[in-house]
């Protein structure tokens, strides 16, 4: 069977739209000879969808345009797609459970002919599917033009017990389909074994060749050609790199679709030779156990990639074409500034410069000179005035104070009004600037420099920040050599250095990945620390993470963080507020 893997970019909401993109794929897959079109999963209605779930109409609509598409497989290819549908009879009865479920849908013929809802629903991290649908009690194989097919939904391949030291269901899906298949009569039984797995599996450091080596480990446990597709695109804090594979039964990529960008693979199940040995099937048997701590790689230029097509997606998708960017002078603006323009053009962003007294001219020079070097248009905004206006209003409160962290912030937060203003009077959405370790320790301004629509980089720490904008200048100078090489600096009064406030950010970094996103204790991270050849004070790993805990406040109020790592700021890491932690 020649089967056609289409990595498309749907988005949530858009029923008529990713109708058109579904059946426009479905026509590149009929031209190439496919048999069967596969999509990612929930790709009718868009992932995640979230609470829209809640919404009857919602899922009428997911139904009907399910059946609409079907329609159109009375002549052509057959289509595997993922849907919500309804869990609820259609007479008004009470619901039982949940009210949808996450369902691949088998359409040929011009009608919907089988439908496999999802088993393992997860509920880590970004993930909250436990709370919108029912999961499958049994997983059951399905035919088409004669040939057997295991069809998965994501999570349902992500528990098998030769690739995880520890796993997270009591049931394998995969191992049920496999038990199908070995009693399967002739002459359906001489047919290679195909597991179909359609997916809507977020990017992150690292995820796309831990996603390939686990799919890997599948292929070889059960001498089975694996095929997954994944959805690409953001959606909000989301991104999906796509990526889609197919393996063979002895593990080797067979083919593989690019990555960030929409895409269609065409594999022939007839070329792909299952294995002269078969694998034992003791449950007992492993094959490997994935250890985290090997999925590490180079993945600059993936990250860049995410930024860019996350921040491209956020914009249009919220109906929106042009952005707005405070340059300071500074590498973070500049880096986000840099990614904004390769995602939306030169021509749809704009760079404004807020100089206070404090801000030395190299900082103005260095942003006008990178709003050359990417082509945009640059405007300066002074905000002496307006700082001076403020400090006038306030005098009869601030008297005999000193100038401190209010005066400091104000002037943040007179740049961030600026900018809202600018937002509303040209339709453009701001994006904010502060890095993963500022947001880390709160060295960010509410209602100042947090400002915006979206945090491009809100999850990169700073000593990443620098690499990618190596990597923004890998073919010629965009970002100022003099930005890459000057002190850190808020510039918020005279001298000002961010090593006034925080470890410098090769010591930092190290502290906060370990607390953020494993969730290493103090001691902990000192001897991680030493034992990476650095001494480092408990005392100042200890003021670090009470750092952390004292921020949660703006972290809550910020704009949405672009995720690349396996652990962001927002929906995939939640704490409260008003709490006591010891540190």
């Amino acid at each position: 069977m020649k089967i056609a893997l289409a990595q498309i970019n749907p988005t949530v909401g858009d029923f008529a739209g990713n109708a058109r993109l579904i059946l426009d794929f479905t026509e590149r897959a009929n031209v190439a000879g496919a048999e069967l079109a596969v999509f990612p999963e929930l790709a009718v209605c868009g992932y995640p969808p979230a609470d829209l779930l809640e919404k009857r109409s919602f899922l009428d609509r997911a139904r009907q345009t399910l059946d609409e598409i079907a329609a159109h497989t009375d002549q052509g290819p057959a289509i595997l797609c993922g849907v919500a549908l309804c869990t609820g009879p259609e007479d008004g009865k009470p619901y039982k459970g949940k009210r949808a479920r996450n369902v691949a849908a088998l359409l040929w013929g011009g009608k919907v002919n089988f439908v496999q809802p999802k088993m393992l629903l997860p509920y880590y991290d970004i993930f909250d599917e436990q709370r919108y649908f029912e999961p499958a009690t049994e997983q059951s194989l399905t035919l088409l033009n004669g040939q057997p097919l295991a069809v998965t939904i994501c999570e349902d391949a992500w528990n098998d017990k030769g690739f995880w030291g520890r796993r997270l269901y009591p049931v394998d899906p995969i191992d049920e389909l496999m038990r199908q298949w070995r009693i399967l009569p002739d002459p359906l039984a001489v047919h290679p074994r195909m597991i179909l797995n359609i997916s809507a599996s977020p990017f992150w450091s690292g995820k796309p060749q831990l996603r390939r080596s686990m799919l890997s480990v599948l292929a070889r446990r059960h001498n089975a050609i694996v095929a997954m597709v994944n959805q690409v695109g953001g959606n909000d804090s989301l991104v999906f790199d796509g990526s889609s594979v197919v393996l063979a039964p002895n593990g080797a990529v067979m083919a593989q679709a690019a990555s960030f960008v929409e895409d269609m693979i065409l594999f022939d199940t007839d070329a792909l030779q299952p294995m002269v040995a078969e694998p034992s099937h003791n449950e007992s048997t492993t094959v490997s156990v994935y250890n985290p701590g090997t999925a590490e790689s180079d993945d600059t230029v993936e990250t860049w990639k995410a930024l860019v097509l996350g921040t491209r997606d956020y914009v249009r998708k919220c109906g929106f074409s042009k952005a707005l960017v405070g340059l300071s002078g500074g590498i973070d603006s500049s880096l986000v500034a840099a990614i904004a323009v390769e995602a939306l053009g030169a021509e749809n962003v704009l760079g404004v410069g807020m100089p206070s007294e404090y801000s030395s001219t190299g900082s103005i020079d260095d942003a006008r000179a990178l709003a050359v070097n990417l082509g945009i248009r640059f405007e300066l905004v002074a905000i002496h005035d307006v700082f001076t206006e403020y400090q006038k209003t306030l005098q009869p409160l601030f008297a005999g104070t000193p100038f401190g962290l209010a005066e400091e912030n104000l002037q943040s937060r007179i740049r961030g009004g600026l900018l809202m203003a600018l937002s509303n009077k040209f339709g453009a959405l701001v994006l904010t600037t502060g890095n993963k370790s500022e947001m880390a320790t709160g060295y960010c301004t509410l209602y100042g420099d947090m400002v915006g629509a979206l945090a491009v980089i809100g999850d990169v720490f700073k000593t990443r920040v620098y690499a990618l904008c190596r990597y923004a200048n890998r073919e010629r100078e965009v970002i100022p050599q003099a930005t890459m090489e000057k002190p850190p600096s808020a510039e918020l009064r005279p001298g000002q250095r961010d090593t006034d406030s925080l470890p410098p950010y090769e010591v930092l970094d190290p502290i906060l990945e370990a607390y953020v996103e494993r969730y290493a204790s103090a001691e902990q991270i000192v001897v991680e620390r030493k034992s990476a050849g650095e001494a480092i004070d408990l005392a100042l790993v200890r003021r670090v993470l009470s750092l952390v805990e004292r921020s949660e406040y703006k972290r809550q109020q910020a704009a949405p963080v672009l995720k690349v790592t396996p652990k962001s700021f927002g929906n995939g890491r939640r704490f409260p507020i008003a709490v006591k932690v010891e540190v």
